[in-house]
């Protein structure tokens, strides 16, 4: 889309390795050879620490912030499990989750939080990664984010003061900033190589963007899971506003329980500031666009993000993840069918496997060949995996999908790659009441508050990779209104149920152990399925936009009743196969109730249909579409 260019990335990567021996890792010089080591074996560190005797410690380190304006510098809690050998020489690498959903929301699919009874000690390390990786030579550090349970401050949805905050303790693991117990004294962290791997879902991994985007040093791989890149775009799409004061309410929702009245105030100016009434781009945002700042990222990405996650929505994906191919920072994606689930709900040996090489190579210096496999990891159907070496995929290229009118002009359209001859137009008027269902169904009903457009029966399958376009020629009659635009697979098919309940997965009543545990933290969690319905349709993906913004999202323009425009605004991006029989739709309507704030104007849209399109992204490009 050529409208609004906001990012601009611009500088190349350099990877930092450490070194390795053939059996075991111990990094510094030659003197360290006495001392612990970790124990490589086929290309793996082993599990030989015991977890029950680790070291757990809670240290609070100091940041520059004093985002609650109390006159004191705000302290950073971080709860830290080691090996009990990293206090006889043992250097570790870091494993880190940071969040603000330590104290009540919880992480992972069985919500678990630090301290389940409310005494005041946290007996629990949420998910995993403690369990499992502490036995293999590795810390987990997790970091509550300013605001938060046991940190000073008050969180600032995206903003600096987040991100500083957990910057600075990787600035602590690499001796560049200070830490003190709960007795004020300040510690050390001695026991650490420096080298730190971020890992989080939805917030969790957000930070991890966020971080990785200041360049810090000492930061080797991120692994965001359903992260956010910019948060313009989880709370507004080309000017349409997805729902009004979030970031002051996300704030408040996430701030530690004894915070919350002292924080009132700055709960409130994030909400002033995000200038919700017009859904614009401003200072606020661009403060909270990580991507515009990809060219620091030192750091290696694992990327995993749901096609269907519309918590957050597939283009917090894309643009990060273009943005760092640009960069040719290292990467590796897996693109799953469902919607805002961890890995380790809906592909969890795989994903504590590759987890495990993955870190391996990036924070040990591992040799293990996880480079040199393809890049990415798409799931077709249930559980239904394929590889391929980029994406979007190398071989997809636009095809631009015109409007044509039906039968007499008296039907609904059709969709053509060839030109559309005669000055045809079809109209339909902003129904605020109207349900995406409304809009999809009954496709070959004509009806005054949408246009559909088909195209004939797929001869082969068609595959669309990557992130569609729309150009829409009309006229409109109000000086406001919302669009929408459906791109839907017209043919009866099981599909992975992502709009369901769990999004996708079910949780089962049998558990899986993952590591060691002790009686306050097990290793063990719920297996989770695949869900699946039957249905003749599917909304392969969406697209909104305010015909405000029709010349940039940083400033409306009142539109002019009878004057022509061209509308131009983005899809969601997808990876989908329409297979053969089926029809691809093309629906454009108004508002769209379910997903954004809708337009009370009433607006009547005049479109010019020969001068109007969608690009698809197809692999195989036109000859591919075949029609």
């Amino acid at each position: 889309m050529k409208r609004n260019k906001l990012l601009k990335p611009a500088a190349v990567l350099a990877v930092i390795s450490m070194t390795l021996s053939s059996f075991a890792y111990t990094p510094g010089n030659a003197a360290a050879k006495e001392k612990p080591a970790q124990r490589i074996e086929e290309l793996r560190s082993q599990p030989i620490y015991s977890y029950e005797e680790a070291i757990r410690e809670t240290v609070y380190v100091e940041s520059t912030l004093d985002s609650d304006e109390n006159g004191k510098a705000d302290r950073i809690a971080v709860d830290i499990i080691r090996p009990k050998e990293t206090e006889e020489g043992l250097k570790v690498p870091v494993i880190m989750d940071a969040s603000p959903y330590y104290e009540s929301l919880g992480r992972g699919n069985e919500s678990e939080v630090k301290d389940r009874d409310k005494d005041g000690i946290n007996e629990k390390f949420p998910l995993f990664y403690d369990n499992y990786f502490v036995p293999r030579g590795y810390a987990v550090a997790l970091p509550e984010m300013v605001g938060t349970n046991n940190s000073d401050g008050c969180p600032t949805t995206g903003g600096y003061e987040e991100i500083e905050s957990i910057r600075v303790v990787i600035d602590w693991m690499n001796g560049r900033a200070k830490a003190w117990d709960k007795n004020n004294n300040e510690v050390k962290a001695d026991w650490t190589t420096g080298n730190v791997g971020m890992i989080g879902k939805s917030y969790d991994g957000t930070l991890a963007n966020g971080v990785a985007a200041t360049g810090v040093e000492g930061l080797k791989t991120i692994v965001p899971i359903g992260a956010i890149s910019s948060w313009y775009n989880y709370y507004r799409y080309e000017g349409l506003t997805y729902y009004n004061n979030g970031p002051g309410g996300l704030a408040s929702r996430v701030a530690s329980s004894s915070r919350k009245d002292a924080c009132r105030p700055v709960f409130d100016r994030l909400n002033e500031e995000a200038d919700d009434p017009s859904g614009d781009y401003n200072e606020f945002w661009d403060e909270r666009n990580y991507v515009k700042d990809v060219k620091n990222v030192k750091a290696s990405v694992f990327a995993v993000h749901g096609l269907n996650d519309f918590n957050v929505k597939m283009n917090h994906l894309a643009d990060w993840w273009i943005a760092l191919s640009k960069e040719e920072v290292p990467r590796k994606l897996w693109l799953t069918q469902t919607g805002h689930v961890d890995p380790f709900d809906f592909r969890r040996a795989e994903w504590v496997d590759t987890l495990h090489r993955w870190f391996d190579y990036w924070l040990m210096d591992i040799e293990n060949g996880i480079m040199d496999e393809p890049a990415v990891d798409i799931e077709r159907g249930a559980d239904n995996w394929e590889t391929q070496s980029s994406w979007p995929d190398q071989n997809a290229a636009n095809v631009k999908i015109r409007l044509a009118p039906g039968e007499n002009n008296q039907t609904n359209g059709m969709l053509t790659t060839g030109p559309v001859k005669g000055n045809f137009q079809q109209s339909f008027t902003d129904n605020p009441a109207q349900t995406e269902q409304q809009m999809v169904t009954n496709e070959m009903a004509v009806k005054s508050d949408r246009l559909a457009f088909l195209s004939p029966q797929l001869e082969e399958d068609v595959r669309m990779s990557g992130i569609p376009e729309i150009s829409l020629r009309a006229k409109v009659n109000k000086e406001d209104s919302n669009l929408t635009v459906l791109i839907v697979d017209y043919g009866t098919d099981t599909r992975i149920h992502h709009e369901g309940p769990g999004e996708g997965v079910r949780t089962l009543n049998t558990e899986s152990c993952w590591g060691e545990s002790t009686l306050t933290d097990d290793a063990c969690y719920k297996e989770t399925e695949k869900t699946a319905h039957t249905a003749p349709y599917e909304v392969v993906t969406r697209g909104w936009f305010d015909p405000q913004n029709w010349k940039t999202i940083e400033k409306d323009d009142p539109l002019k009743e009878g004057k022509s425009y061209k509308f131009e605004w983005d899809v969601l991006p997808e990876d989908y196969v329409f297979k053969e029989g089926h029809r691809i739709g093309i629906i454009i309507a108004g508002s769209d109730r379910r997903r954004t704030i809708p337009s009370a104007t009433g607006a009547t849209f005049e479109v010019k249909l020969g001068q109007s399109y969608i690009s698809l992204p197809v692999v195989g490009g036109k000859k591919a579409v075949g029609f």
